[in-house]
């Protein structure tokens, strides 16, 4: 059953959600790897000439973070944090067919996406940003302070957000069930919005199996 979701802040921000159900997660196929190689090793090249900074998805979000009270250089979102590892040529190696998806999509269009094992979500979800003693045991390896930093909580707080995600709704090769969040950045049309959530959607599917609903909350 899908799970309730709700956001509690408005504008510039908005999400694209994406329940699966009944997904297979293994080994990433040889296209897919192949094509995150080439990706990266073509956005390396683009980054001898230009910081990570002046990409547009990610100076969008640089603003949001500032804009939020959270230093864009301490807190950097995980598109720019991937970008800086393109940069000095630590490429990203294969997790599994699902993160390395959602790695490929993050990059091609400059925008945070989340992944989590829906099983692993207790009560419903809801869009909101941290309060002040907020904390959550990331992917990072580290206990990250949630105050002013957009984030997919549940009943039990903190498990996404745009800067790191949770350990604790990671996806794994168990995973058969599983949300998808798309932070969209403000300057993204609602007809370019619907268009993302359709791609990523249909690839993932394509990869991975089973079926998936999609919707838009601003």
């Amino acid at each position: 059953m899908e799970k309730p979701i709700h956001s509690s802040i408005g504008a510039p921000f908005s999400f694209g959600i994406i329940n699966y159900h009944n997904i297979v997660v293994s080994e990433s196929p040889q296209m897919l790897k192949g094509r995150l190689q080439l990706f990266q090793e073509s956005l390396f090249f683009d980054l001898q000439d230009k910081s990570p900074s002046s990409f547009r998805g990610v100076a969008e979000w640089r603003t949001l973070f500032k804009d939020h009270g959270k230093d864009p250089n301490r807190y950097r979102h995980s598109t720019e944090a991937l970008l800086k590892r393109i940069q000095k040529q630590n490429y990203l190696t294969s997790i599994n067919s699902a993160i390395d998806l959602n790695n490929f999509f993050s990059l091609q269009y400059e925008t945070p996406i989340g992944i989590y094992d829906s099983t692993k979500i207790e009560g419903s979800i809801e869009l909101r940003l941290g309060s002040e003693n907020e904390t959550f045991e990331g992917l990072n390896g580290r206990t990250n302070s949630a105050h002013n930093l957009v984030i997919a909580a549940d009943q039990n707080g903190p498990f996404g957000s745009p800067f790191v995600d949770s350990v604790k709704t990671s996806v794994s090769e168990e995973t058969t069930e599983a949300l998808q969040i798309i932070y969209f950045r403000p300057s993204l049309s609602e007809e370019n919005k619907e268009k993302f959530l359709a791609s990523l959607k249909e690839m993932f599917i394509q990869v991975n199996g089973g079926s998936a609903t999609t919707r838009i909350i601003s």
